[in-house]
């Protein structure tokens, strides 16, 4: 059972969601799995702690140009969709943070003047935690792609004999969202009630919608103004699966690093209803 943890924007509580959503299944599975996708900005060893026993750095492919052996055709560059090369005054420039790996220029080279070699893009961790395993991956400084590396992080966890996966997910709409969440066995929409959170959770359900992946919502930091969601929400026939308060404790608790029901067990039962469906659909 795989379930990812997404929203339409930062800040909504993704990390605190799948924090302690791992930490309470912990208590009831054995072989829970925490991914911290989000491997841009990964956070959720800060409320985790974790002990690491695994660290190895990825790679993406990119060319490799032979000079001796390029024919100066130019072909390379005309077929690369990513402008990753360059063909200037007889002379193949190769962009590496540009390049995506898929090889067409290699294939495409009449005189096999195009090899490959490895660009690191950051690196994967995992250990032990709270109670179960964590896996994340963090992106190396100034990286714009982040996609290998998330497929990375979801590939060495399903080496692993694992009963549950909770992925968190990065922010947002664009391919990071989408290859962390490829996969998933159900999605929970993280929001708040806010015109802000709205405006960005419809942008999200259209995506999962269009990609095929049962989701619900939950509201987190959830208050009076909740029918800004709730009106959406039937209107679109989208289950609420459950709503989070907006508690000064809570917010005390993340600020000072602290899984929440590990130190305010009172606010297990807003986690409970998404046990529930996680129960149901294994």
């Amino acid at each position: 059972m795989k379930i990812a943890v997404a929203s339409g924007k930062g800040g909504t509580g993704k990390s605190t969601v799948s924090t302690n959503l791992a930490y309470l299944l912990s208590k009831t599975y054995k072989k829970v799995y925490l991914l911290d996708c989000d491997v841009e900005e990964p956070n959720c060893h800060i409320f985790l702690k974790p002990v690491f026993s695994f660290s190895e750095p990825v790679y993406v492919p990119v060319p490799q140009v032979n000079a001796e052996k390029c024919v100066q055709c130019g072909k390379c560059a005309e077929i690369c969709q990513y402008n990753a090369l360059a063909f200037v005054k007889g002379k193949v420039i190769v962009f590496p943070e540009l390049c995506h790996g898929c090889g067409s220029c290699g294939l495409i080279c009449p005189s096999g003047a195009i090899t490959e070699t490895g660009r690191e893009v950051g690196v994967v961790e995992s250990g032990f935690a709270s109670g179960f395993n964590f896996i994340h991956g963090k992106s190396r400084i100034g990286e714009a792609m982040s996609p290998p590396l998330i497929k990375a992080v979801k590939k060495q966890a399903d080496k692993e004999d694992f009963i549950i996966q909770i992925l968190d997910c990065p922010p947002g709409t664009s391919c990071p969202v989408i290859a962390a969440v490829s996969g998933s066995d159900y999605v929970f929409m993280v929001t708040e009630p806010t015109p802000f959170g709205l405006y960005d959770l419809k942008l999200a359900v259209d995506v999962m919608r269009k990609i095929g992946l049962p989701f619900g919502i939950i509201i987190n930091r959830s208050e009076e103004n909740d029918n800004l969601i709730e009106d959406y929400a039937k209107s679109e026939n989208i289950k609420i699966l459950t709503k989070i308060p907006d508690s000064r404790a809570i917010a005390e608790c993340y600020s000072r690093g602290e899984l929440v029901l590990k130190h305010l067990p009172e606010f297990k039962e807003a986690f409970e209803p998404l046990i529930n469906i996680i129960r149901e659909r294994m």
